[in-house]
C-alpha cells in the first residue's frame, strides 16, 4: 500500500489532469479501437498496453481544436487507470502527423476577443497554457509513454514526441520544427524539451531557426529517437514488444523511475539524489522488491511475477 507521502508526491505530477470521461475504461478487452473520441482511437492490443492513435487520417493527423482537448481528457483517464501500465502512442494513415490544423485552430488564438491589446493579450496567452497542457499532460502521466514515428512529424509533433519518454521511428520518418516558416516561434513545448532531448545545442538552434528537415539517421545519431525501423509494421511490433517489456516490472518502480528522472532532469544532482531519498524511505517497503528478489534469486523473469495493479 503506499503510504500517505508517496501519494501526495504522485499527486504533485497530477497539477494539469482534468475531470475526464470514462472512455479509456470503455477500452474493447479484444484490442479492438474504439471511438470515444473524433481525433483519437484508442485501444488494449495487450495486457497492461494501451494504443493511443492519432486518427484523423484524411487531415495528415493534423492536429485540430477538438485534438487539443482530447489528449488532455485521454492521458488524464489514462494516468488513473489501474489496467494501463505503459501507453504507445501513433499515427493512423500515411505520416504521424503534419502538425497544428491551421484552419481549425488559428480562430482560436487570432479572434481571441478583448475590449483592449491588454485584455486580449490576456485572453491569447490563456488559450496557449491550453494548448501547453496537451503535451505537458503526457510528461506528467506516471506511465511510460513511448510514440512510434513513421513518414512526416512535424510542427506541433515534434512538441507531442518531445514529451513522451522513448522515441522510435521508422527509416522514412522526418521532423520538422516548422514554427518559423509560419512566422512564429514554436509554443507548446520544443523549444523547452528539445535542449533536453538533444545534447546539441547548436543542432537544436539549427533546426529551430531554419526549420530544415532531420531525417531518420541524423535522429538517431542526435538522440532524438533510440531505433529506427525499417517499416512501420516492424516498428509497430517493436514498439509492443518494449511496451511489453516495461509492463512486466513493478509498476511502482516504473512509474517511481518515470517521476524521479523527469523530476532529476529539472534539478541539480543533490536535489535529486535527496528527492530520490525520500521516494524510496517508502518504496522500499512495498511488497514489489520482495517479490523481485525473490523472482531474481529462482532464476525467474520479470513477466513471471504477479505485481499488484497501482
Amino acid at each position: 500500500m503506499l503510504s500517505v507521502c508517496v501519494r501526495s508526491a504522485l499527486n504533485t505530477y497530477r497539477g494539469l489532469w482534468l475531470p475526464a470521461q470514462a472512455a479509456v475504461r470503455a477500452m474493447s478487452s479484444s484490442g479492438g479501437p474504439t471511438s470515444p473520441y473524433t481525433s483519437l482511437a484508442i485501444s488494449r492490443p495487450a495486457e497492461s498496453i494501451t494504443h493511443v492513435e492519432l486518427h484523423r487520417p484524411e487531415k495528415r493527423n493534423s492536429m485540430n481544436k477538438a485534438f487539443w482537448r482530447e489528449m488532455v481528457e485521454c492521458f488524464t483517464e489514462i494516468s488513473e487507470d489501474p489496467d494501463c501500465r505503459v501507453v504507445v502512442v501513433s499515427g493512423a494513415g500515411k505520416i504521424f502527423t503534419a502538425g497544428i490544423d491551421l484552419t481549425d485552430v488559428a480562430s482560436d488564438v487570432l479572434q481571441s476577443g478583448g475590449d483592449d491589446m491588454g485584455r486580449t493579450s490576456w485572453n491569447i496567452r490563456n488559450t496557449l497554457l491550453k494548448y501547453q497542457d496537451t503535451f505537458s499532460v503526457i510528461e506528467k502521466c506516471p506511465k511510460p509513454v513511448l510514440v512510434a514515428v513513421h513518414g512526416a512529424c512535424i510542427g506541433g509533433g515534434v512538441d507531442l514526441i518531445t514529451a513522451c519518454d522513448i522515441r522510435l521511428c521508422t527509416q522514412d520518418a522526418w521532423f520538422q520544427v516548422k514554427e518559423v516558416d509560419i512566422g512564429m516561434a514554436a509554443d507548446v513545448g520544443t523549444l523547452q524539451r528539445l535542449p533536453k532531448v538533444i545534447g546539441s545545442r547548436s543542432l537544436v538552434n539549427e533546426l529551430a531557426l531554419t526549420a530544415r528537415k532531420m531525417y531518420a539517421d541524423e535522429a538517431k545519431s542526435s538522440g532524438l529517437v533510440s531505433r529506427v525501423f525499417a517499416d512501420k509494421e516492424t516498428m509497430m511490433a517493436g514498439a509492443m514488444e518494449l511496451a511489453g517489456e516495461i509492463a512486466a516490472r513493478s509498476p511502482l518502480a516504473v512509474q517511481g523511475t518515470k517521476i524521479n528522472l523527469i523530476y532529476s532532469r529539472d534539478h541539480s544532482v543533490a536535489e535529486g539524489l535527496e528527492r530520490m531519498a525520500v521516494w524510496n524511505m517508502s518504496m522500499l517497503q512495498s511488497q514489489d522488491v520482495m517479490k523481485s528478489a525473490m523472482a531474481a534469486m529462482e532464476k525467474k523473469s520479470p513477466k513471471e511475477v504477479v505485481f499488484s495493479k497501482l
